[in-house]
């Protein structure tokens, strides 16, 4: 099990967070995914999967969702 965090520019409401979701809650061998909004700001994304995920990977799917990964915390 492995669990990383990000931050996520761009994120202003549930909408947002719920587009995030459902993106990154695609890739394969995610599972969970948790977001701390922060309106205007920058929020954190939270994801745990069955392995590591290349941050690659994530960036593509926020940004799908038409969000920024600005980084990754841990």
């Amino acid at each position: 099990m492995s669990t990383t965090t990000y931050q996520v520019q761009g994120m202003t409401c549930g909408h947002c967070v719920g587009s995030v979701s459902r993106e990154v809650g695609r890739l394969e061998g995610v599972t969970a995914v948790e977001i701390e909004l922060v309106p205007d700001g920058v929020s954190t994304l939270t994801v745990s999967s069955a392995a590591p995920l290349e941050t690659t990977r994530v960036a593509a799917a926020v940004a799908e969702a038409g969000y920024e990964l600005t980084g990754a915390l841990s």
